[in-house]
């Protein structure tokens, strides 16, 4: 339902949003603009004749895969999608790339590259909604650049489990801080006149049988989680496009969800845009009335449902009829609200990749988290005599994750290693390495240093150049892709009894975690600091050695939870996973194919708010960081609308970090939510003032169709994580229920 209130709601959004960034809000279009594009397309759709009625509604995936795969139209350029225009009325075609990390490579099909952001969770552990803008619009401009006009980034869906594959693509485990995030990633990438979507709608938490996971969960635990952070994203980045997803919600396929797609998404929420498939995720024609708009690479589904079955069925029936209208109306609306009809595309456009490239090193240099540093162990002394570099193909380049987000620079991987098997999606399973040397980057910061690399497969030969190291710093990796899942949480091919045969020997053992998952770390304890690099783009070796050295002080913050072990998660055993076979892209699942996954478990207590609930410790806590100076923040003052703080840097350096609040109490009942965040960078002696406007959803219930707050005292505590938290503050609230 479209209501004051709620527009009231999508406001405090935006004041949030200009709190923690220091940015400006303005959504990709303004009302006048989305209402005149509105009008334009009601205009389009009455002169379409039956049947040009039917040419947007469905499209290609332009790849030659497969065994005799079609010729694709001229305009076609290759990538995740094409969809044809209607030259007669000025559409354009739909030229679609992956995805939310920048320009996908698509195994160097193009014979071209992109620049590679770092992954979604080096991102989000920026806690900066300008860094993702800055990010949305760098890769917004490949895009264009490319001849590309739709971009399927924008993924928002919340870590319930740290084994899932996709994980890495992903930004948190907390709606706020994943709204805020991907809202501003949206308004980046739609600043270049091209569609964003958002993905994947919804509850994509796994990859084990992605494709007939039948997830359970309350329409309440639902609304006050993984919908709250689509719901966020969209009121503030304003996308053209949803982007459905693989798995089941009580029974129905994400993309033939009447209650997703019709009750909340267009109904509830006021959705003006369309909403596509994802590739093979189209069960039947009937996936339009349920609210299904565009049918994306068909040729992955059974059958081409959105073609000739629908021109047949709006013949005969008026409510297919008046379907395929509205499916028109909100493909041509996002269109037209984003000018592509005005600001076409073409081939060859020009990439700046030294400026991009900056933008992704600033983003990796952001998102770099310390977690610990003994005996103040870094930064590192550029006076280092003998530093040894061991594993991860530290010589060559940094990890990224697989799968239809891969981003390759030009030229290609610096390290591929395939996967045995083969087959036509092979190469979207191979663990590829950016072209930037930690080695490299490293030598260059410390050119007096004898830097020398082993690549770690052989014990003996990793302690016995760690003897004679001054310092160790060892890269330790896990690659993840979309297809499958971690099978736990421990390091590949022997690296924890590695680390820790090398700490045994050599006290200032450093370890960068180059991940896509939490992981856990059996030798903690036995070295001098670990550093979460995530997979950090394009420029990620520079990055490390930036912070190895302390010309970055590190200033990210975990935006999910490092468990301390599976026993404390709300499945430990990740359902599905030793009875069925990975299955990336491949063929619909069999008709007998279940899998049922209970997401009421946690409901919406997922990542910290579960651990809160089981008075559970983390290994590292969602909010965790540390940094080369130390900081303060004190003063707590709420009213229950805003909170008012005071940050203040106590150290010797300065730095950044990152202000949280947490609601922390609801009249005497614990119960745990970040309700603001603000990143402050700070000299060394300054203090600054934050102010953080709280959205009033954060501190409801979904209860009878709406928000409810019942009346109550409400406490607020400063958090310099979700374990830490200072001492509570209390404001008394009235009662409240509000609609959507």
């Amino acid at each position: 339902m479209q209501t004051s209130f709620k527009r009231v709601i999508a406001g405090s959004v935006g004041l949030a949003a200009l709190a923690i960034a220091g940015t400006s809000f303005a959504q990709t279009a303004t009302p006048a603009a989305s209402k005149a594009a509105e009008d334009r397309a009601v205009a389009t759709v009455k002169q379409m004749t039956p049947a040009e009625k039917t040419i947007l509604t469905h499209g290609v995936m332009p790849l030659p895969i497969g065994p005799n795969p079609p010729k694709f139209p001229d305009d076609a350029v290759p990538g995740a999608g094409y969809v044809a225009g209607i030259p007669r009325l000025g559409v354009p075609a739909l030229t679609e790339t992956d995805a939310s990390l920048g320009v996908s490579y698509v195994f160097g099909i193009r014979k071209d590259g992109a620049t590679a952001l770092p992954s979604g969770l080096a991102m989000a552990s920026t806690w900066n909604p300008d860094i993702l803008r800055r990010g949305g619009a760098m890769i917004g401009s490949e895009t264009r650049a490319k001849g590309f006009n739709v971009l399927l980034a924008g993924g928002a869906n919340l870590m319930r489990d740290p084994r899932n594959g996709r994980t890495f693509e992903y930004l948190s485990e907390d709606p706020l801080l994943t709204g805020v995030l991907v809202g501003n990633a949206l308004q980046g990438i739609q600043s270049n006149h091209v569609i964003s979507t958002i993905k994947h709608f919804a509850l994509n938490g796994q990859e084990t049988g992605r494709k007939f996971a039948d997830v359970q969960i309350s329409d309440a635990h639902a609304r006050e989680s993984d919908l709250l952070a689509f719901k966020i994203g969209i009121e503030i980045g304003n996308p053209g496009s949803v982007m459905c997803a693989y798995n089941r919600i009580h029974g129905e396929q994400a993309c033939a969800s009447d209650y997703l797609l019709n009750t909340v998404l267009k109904k509830d929420w006021g959705y003006k845009g369309f909403v596509m498939s994802d590739w093979g995720a189209v069960p039947g024609l009937d996936a339009a009335l349920k609210g299904l708009d565009q049918q994306s690479g068909e040729q992955l589904d059974p059958g081409v449902f959105f073609g000739d079955k629908l021109a047949a069925a709006a013949s005969s029936n008026p409510a297919y009829a008046a379907r395929l209208d509205d499916m028109n109306k909100r493909i041509l609306w996002a269109i037209y609200d984003n000018g592509l009809d005005t600001h076409p595309v073409s081939k060859g456009g020009k990439i700046d990749f030294a400026a991009d490239g900056a933008v992704a090193l600033e983003t990796a240099k952001q998102g770099i988290v310390l977690l610990r540093n003994e005996r103040a162990a870094l930064p590192l002394a550029k006076t280092a005599k003998t530093i040894a570099l061991i594993g991860g193909y530290a010589d060559s380049g940094v990890l990224s994750g697989g799968g239809s987000s891969q981003v390759q620079g030009e030229g290609g991987p610096a390290v591929n290693v395939p996967l045995s098997g083969g087959g036509e999606w092979s190469p979207f399973l191979a663990q590829a390495y950016h072209r930037s040397s930690p080695l490299a980057a490293i030598k260059a910061l410390a050119p007096k240093a004898q830097v020398f690399y082993r690549d770690g497969r052989y014990i003996a030969d990793a302690v016995a150049q760690a003897k004679r190291a001054e310092v160790v710093v060892i890269f330790a990796t896990k690659w993840a892709s979309e297809g499958f899942d971690q099978a736990d949480l421990s390091l590949p091919e022997g690296q924890d009894a590695m680390i820790a045969a090398v700490a045994a020997v050599n006290p200032n053992t450093i370890v960068v975690l180059e991940t896509g998952n939490p992981v856990a770390m059996p030798w903690l304890d036995k070295v001098a600091a670990v550093v979460q690099a995530w997979y950090p783009g394009a420029r990620g070796g520079e990055a490390i050695a930036s912070v190895l050295f302390g010309d970055t002080n590190p200033s990210g913050h975990l935006p999910i939870t490092f468990p301390a072990s599976l026993s404390q998660l709300p499945r430990p055993a990740l359902d599905g996973y030793d009875q069925l076979e990975p299955n990336f892209m491949g063929g619909p699942p069999t008709p007998d194919a279940k899998l049922t996954v209970n997401y009421d478990i946690e409901g919406s207590d997922v990542g910290y708010r579960w651990n809160a609930r089981k008075g559970q410790k983390a290994l590292f806590p969602f909010g965790y960081g540390l940094s080369y100076t130390s900081f303060d923040a004190t003063g707590l003052q709420t009213d229950g609308a805003t909170a008012r703080l005071t940050v203040k840097n106590t150290g010797k350096r300065a730095g950044a970090t990152v202000a949280q609040v947490y609601l922390v109490s609801r009249s005497g009942a614990q119960l745990q939510r970040l309700v603001g965040f603000q990143r402050v960078d700070l000299a060394p002696g300054a203090s600054r003032k934050v102010t953080l406007t709280i959205d009033p959803r954060l501190l409801a219930d979904w209860k009878d169709g709406g928000w409810t707050m019942p009346e109550g005292e409400y406490a607020f505590a400063i958090g310099k994580d979700a374990q830490t938290l200072g001492t509570p503050v209390t404001a008394r609230l009235r009662a409240r229920h509000w609609e959507e």
